[in-house]
This record gives C-alpha cells, structure tokens and sequence, in this order.
C-alpha cells in the first residue's frame, strides 16, 4: 500500500516520514491551509531529503500558471489539483498531476473515468479535517486507481482490508497539532497500511 505523508511543514518531519516508510510527501500550497508552506521553505526541505521519495505540491482552484511556478521553484515533482471552480487548464500543464474528486455521493465515486484519482470527502476547508468518505459507496467498484484520503488513522485502516486501493493520504491522522506531525503516529499508521491485505 503506497502511503503520502501530506502537510509536511518542517525537516524533522519530513526525514521522520521518510524513515516511517511513506512513499510521498505532501506539501500544501492553499495560503488559507494552517499547513500552508512557502515554496522555497519547500525547495529547502526536498534539496535535504534522500532519493527516490516523491514530493507532492497540493493546490486549490489555481491557474497552470501560478501551478507551473510554485512548482518551479518549489522543485515539486507531482501536482495534486483541487478545481472545483474548473479554473486550472490541465491540458496546458507541463508537470504531471493527479486530480482530487470531493465526494458528496456514491455517484461522485461511479463516474470516475478510469484514471488515477484522489478521492477525498468534501469539506468546506478543502480538506485536513479529518472527515471520512463513507467506504460502502465503494462495494462492487474497483478502487485499484484510487487514492483514498479523509479521516485516516491507525486504529480505522483495518476497514479497508476488501477495497484495494492503490494508495493512502493522511495528514491529521498522523498529527500532534496542526502543521506538527507526531513521529509514532506516522510509523504506527505506515506499518498497519502494510498489512492490508
């Protein structure tokens, strides 16, 4: 099970998220996120990380441009796009991206085309809230392209055992407060994603 770490604001957490097993980092790029992080703060912590781990920018109604720079000067390697508002033509992107779908119903999660996706639950906050998409919309629905994200943490993965999702996404979760994330958290939540079957 692939793991992303996001809301990473600082070193020390990153290289702990690292050394717990996540396969990807998440930076986030919302100004009005508590875990907003400037994209050079960003450039800083991914020059000091080993190899081999992806960095994540996340962003929220913006235009390619403005997503194409933070990038740029961020280093970040992959765009996870929120578009509620249809603002960012994706076609004109230069990096590669994933797309985050807000799930409101089950009918959100049927009409996905057969694509890797985000699937978080919709909060006003866009996301980092902790709220968990309902799992039984997900029965009889092949969720090996699906990243699930909203409400994850330890003691609530075993849930997931039948549903094949590619990946996990997890911030609050893994949090001592918002923007700090707790080292055992982060290798109790890896090692448990490892063990679903």
């Amino acid at each position: 099970m692939k793991v992303k770490i996001c809301g990473i604001t600082n070193l020390e957490d990153a290289l702990n998220a690292i050394n717990a097993g996540a396969n990807a980092l998440g930076f986030v790029f919302y100004k009005k996120s508590p875990r907003y992080i400037d994209p050079f703060e960003v450039r800083k912590i991914i020059d000091a990380i080993p190899p081999f781990v992806q960095s994540v920018g996340l962003f929220v109604n913006e235009s390619h441009n403005y997503i194409a720079q933070i990038c740029k000067n961020s280093k970040i390697q992959l765009a996870q796009i929120i578009d509620d508002d249809n603002y960012t033509n994706l076609k004109s992107l230069d990096i590669k991206y994933i797309k985050v779908l807000r799930v409101k119903s089950k009918e959100d999660i049927i009409n996905i085309e057969n694509e890797y996706v985000l699937v978080d639950a919709f909060v006003e906050s866009f996301g980092g809230e902790g709220k968990k998409i309902f799992l039984e919309w997900f029965k009889n629905i092949d969720c090996s392209k699906f990243i699930l994200a909203g409400g994850l943490k330890e003691d609530n993965l075993d849930e997931l055992s039948s549903y094949n999702f590619f990946g996990l996404d997890v911030s609050s979760g893994v949090e001592q407060e918002k923007g700090i994330k707790n080292k055992n958290k982060m290798i109790n939540f890896i090692k448990k994603a490892n063990e679903i079957k």
